[in-house]
């Protein structure tokens, strides 16, 4: 039975996602108006509720999808996935009472203002028009923003590990995934970036690399000599590119940049009819980076890895203890 509701369900999508190419606006209809996908405890979840949660992301899948093959696979595993969020929302919100804990009314508030404000332009009558699209009054759309907010605290402090990760388990990840932590050869570059101006007369060019030398000569920092002088976007940031890889550089800037010391800038470069002077803060050989730089990195990860079995424990055992039918 619910094999046979999906392929329903799937086709309608396919449908209305071929129609919703053609508007300006893309409507997505679902097959059922009305009908039971599922049953929580005392709860049911319907296939008006499935619409509204998979209609906003129908869109990215029919755009990303190379075949209506791959549309429907891709639809069939978010169906699925959307379903068990909402089956898993109603299972946080029974526990949240159980445990009587208690939202503040101002955290819904000052989050339905925000939604007001960011979403609608704090246009009351579009917000309307919204929760009419949805089948919703607005008492019904601060009981589900409620109950978003109480999904997302739950599973917020489900998300934080309580235990340190030890040494030996942040080493024997980085041995076991050493070829992750490979970098190409790089360099911490910026540039001053000089070009002649209207009528500008090649002397008068020449004068003006030569005050910028000089300057840089004098010992004075090279990124507010750029500030100062240069003539790119970057000129605010002291001529700041940051990280660089040899292959993101045209050959002859990258010839000049990876052959300079750190702390050294280059001669005047005429690149495409505008003069460039390299300066090179940092330089970083292509490798394995080190443990030590990395450690915090994999510290997250692994923090990240355990976090998510014991909140997926949590959801799991929350789903044994409940009664739950899918139709």
């Amino acid at each position: 039975m619910m094999r046979l509701t999906f392929i329903l369900f799937a086709l309608a999508v396919g449908q209305a996602a071929t129609l919703s190419a053609q508007k300006a606006h893309p409507v997505w209809e679902a097959p059922y108006k009305q009908g039971i996908a599922a049953r929580v405890e005392d709860h049911i979840i319907t296939f008006d509720e499935l619409r509204r949660e998979l209609a906003p992301l129908v869109p990215r899948v029919r755009d990303s999808a190379r075949s209506r093959a791959e549309f429907e696979h891709r639809m069939s595993e978010l169906y699925f996935e959307v379903l068990q969020n909402l089956i898993d929302s109603i299972l946080i919100v029974k526990e949240f009472s159980k445990k009587e804990f208690t939202i503040p009314q101002n955290y819904v508030e000052n989050e339905f203002d925000r939604i007001l404000i960011e979403d609608f332009n704090n246009d009351r009558g579009k917000f309307h028009e919204y929760l009419k699209g949805q089948g919703l009054n607005v008492r019904e759309f601060r009981r589900d923003l409620k109950e978003r907010i109480i999904v997302s605290v739950m599973r917020g402090e489900k998300r934080k590990s309580q235990s340190q990760i030890s040494p030996e388990r942040i080493e024997n990840f980085y041995r076991e995934n050493m070829i992750h932590f490979y970098e190409d050869e790089a360099v911490k570059l910026r540039i001053i970036t000089l070009r002649p101006l209207a009528d500008e007369s090649p002397d008068l060019m020449r004068q003006n690399v030569e005050k910028v030398l000089a300057e840089l000569d004098r010992g004075e920092p090279f990124e507010e000599v750029a500030r100062k002088y240069s003539q790119d976007s970057r000129r605010e940031r002291g001529g700041d590119w940051g990280w660089i890889k040899r292959p993101d550089l045209k050959e002859e800037l990258a010839m000049v940049a990876f052959d300079l010391e750190p702390g050294t800038h280059s001669e005047p470069l005429n690149i495409d009819g505008q003069t460039m002077i390299l300066y090179v803060e940092e330089a970083r050989p292509e490798g394995i980076q080190p443990l030590v730089e990395v450690r915090d990195r994999i510290e997250e990860i692994l923090a990240s890895q355990l976090a998510r079995q014991t909140q997926d424990q949590w959801l799991e055992r929350l789903r044994k203890q409940a009664y739950i039918r899918y139709f």
